[in-house]
């Protein structure tokens, strides 16, 4: 996912602890369906997060001072790649239904 759009700076003291947002992670993989073989959390300098082929779910530390709305939709963005590998029709019915739970 881009990082186009950039949601409002939050506060260091906002931020969300990285085992917290790895929880944040496992709990939506759970709620989709999907078990990533790594969760990576590291500076990207042009995405919010990227999904391998392998398994693999990577995503930006700025993600950590993000809303956390703005945090859940590149989540389960990310995570629903494990699913759908291309942004289609499947890709985006899936992604609107899970975000409007």
């Amino acid at each position: 996912m881009k990082k186009t759009g950039v949601p409002e700076w939050q506060p260091l003291e906002q931020a969300v602890p990285v085992d917290l947002f790895r929880s944040e992670v496992e709990t939506w993989a759970q709620r989709i369906g999907v078990s990533p073989r790594e969760i990576r959390i590291r500076p990207m300098k042009r995405k919010w997060a990227s999904c391998s082929s392998r398994g693999r779910v990577t995503f930006d530390t700025d993600l950590l001072r993000q809303p956390a709305e703005f945090r859940r939709d590149v989540i389960v963005h990310e995570l629903l790649h494990l699913k759908v590998p291309h942004h289609g029709k499947l890709f985006r019915a899936l992604l609107k239904a899970y975000l409007e739970t």
